[in-house]
């Protein structure tokens, strides 16, 4: 009984707020949702992450981004070292980039990620509570078309629709029990027939529930034979029912063909990225006589092409399959997260975790007659488990400095758990280095251009 009594007191304090306050559902399935969001990418923007652009990854920062004193600082710590370097008989590879870079803290790549956990975290409540408003809107429906039926029926018994209202409201009506008892409850109080019934039209927010709510309306002020017409109102109303029924049964085939085409769109990019592109890449400059292509992420691009078309086709199939787009929300989240799921396992490069180490094993410290060519023999990179073991299939990205060089962007070990690349140097003479990077660990070769 306590228990009870805390309920209804609690209940009388949350109808009091939203009355008081104004509180709507809104807040809680868009407004929350979406500040959070808000707040996660504002986060992850302060903390450093950014937009991956493809191509060889690069330093954080750049030199024309520092102040002009930060700048000469730089450039003379970059003298001395050299100076240092040859000094001590060894070679001075180290350029602004370099420096730089130990002078920078990286920024985290992957605000594309984020972006797409953000999104979820937007639609996700919006999505269900459509779906769940949706579902209790058609028991409504349903629910309020029998109504109509048991109110025809004690109406040919003699009863007026005032107390056929009233004595209906005293049964268990279902989905629209609450609703009904609150016009029994107006018409106790001596309200009039038409404005209890539009509460009831008001509190279930149906456009088809108003439509025959009118109907009813009238017929109880026109007199006349009002069983009849509430009987075949009745059945009227079922029929739409059914109608609509059968038209979201007969589109459901066109939501199956959009889900089957996004799954197809994976597949056919994997299948690119697998088989097709490792080629291209790999042919680089002898096949199409640049080195251009090999900097091309072709992974990060279908990966985005891939989400972008799963969140706009959730809201094609919503506005096709059920007439609104605010229904294609629940798609869009189904499509994106196993969109993403697929794309993070099969497609993106899967970088390894923090116990895998590389390191070089052969091709480092060559010299080039000149500028411009590639490298004699390839650079070989090894890496390896927290056990020793060679790691087989781990994807290792690649960058080289100065930038004006060409190298495959990445490269998959094989099952010796090595990896080689032939990156052809840039258009100046002197050292440039090449970075290997598997997961957070990382491996340089130098090469330099001119003797």
């Amino acid at each position: 009984m306590n228990l009870e009594k805390y309920k209804l007191q609690v209940r009388r304090y949350w109808q009091m707020i939203i009355f008081r306050y104004d509180i709507r559902r809104e807040y809680f399935t868009i407004g929350i949702p979406v500040l959070l969001a808000f707040l996660l990418l504002a986060s992850a923007l302060f903390a450093g992450h950014a937009l991956p652009m493809g191509g060889s990854d690069s330093s954080s920062g750049s030199l024309a981004d520092l102040p002009v004193e930060e700048r000469e600082k730089l450039a003379k710590e970059l003298a001395a070292k050299i100076e240092e370097a040859e000094a001590a008989g060894e070679n001075a590879d180290i350029d602004m980039k370099t420096l730089l870079e130990e002078k920078t803290t990286p920024k985290k790549k992957d605000l594309d990620h984020i972006i797409i956990y953000a999104l979820l975290i937007a639609i996700i409540p919006f999505a269900i509570d459509t779906f769940i408003q949706k579902k209790k809107l058609r028991q409504q429906e349903i629910a309020f078309s029998e109504f109509l039926f048991k109110m025809a029926e004690l109406m040919r018994g003699g009863i007026d629709p005032v107390k056929a209202v009233i004595d209906l409201s005293k049964s268990d009506l279902g989905a629209i029990d609450k609703p009904i008892k609150n016009a029994a409850t107006k018409l106790v109080l001596g309200h009039p027939f038409e404005y209890a019934m539009e509460g009831v039209a008001e509190e279930l927010k149906s456009k088809l529930v108003s439509k025959y709510n009118n109907v009813i309306v009238q017929a109880a002020y026109t007199g006349g034979n009002v069983a009849d017409l509430m009987q075949r109102t009745s059945e009227d109303m079922r029929a739409v029912i059914g109608i609509e029924r059968e038209k979201e049964g007969n589109l459901k085939q066109y939501v199956v063909i959009f889900y089957l085409a996004q799954g197809v769109i994976v597949l056919l990019i994997y299948l690119l990225s697998t088989s097709l592109l490792p080629m291209i890449q790999g042919a680089g400059s002898e096949a199409l006589g640049s080195d251009a292509i090999t900097n091309i992420d072709f992974q990060l691009g279908f990966f985005h092409l891939i989400m972008i078309n799963a969140t706009f086709g959730g809201l094609i199939i919503g506005q096709i399959s059920e007439g609104d787009i605010k229904h294609g929300f629940k798609h869009t989240a189904v499509l994106v997260v196993v969109s993403y799921l697929a794309c993070t396992s099969l497609i993106l490069p899967a970088g390894p975790a923090d116990s895998y180490s590389i390191e070089l094993v052969s091709g480092g410290n060559q010299k080039l007659p000149g500028p411009g060519m590639p490298v004699t023999d390839p650079l070989v990179f090894s890496v390896k488990d927290q056990q020793g073991n060679p790691a087989e299939n781990i994807t290792v990205e690649f960058s080289i400095s100065p930038p004006s060089g060409h190298i495959a962007v990445n490269k998959t070990t094989n099952s010796n758990g090595t990896v080689s690349v032939a990156p052809t140097l840039g258009k100046s003479d002197g050292w440039y280095t090449i970075e290997a990077k598997a997961g957070i660990s990382k491996a340089t070769a130098s090469v330099k251009a001119g003797y």
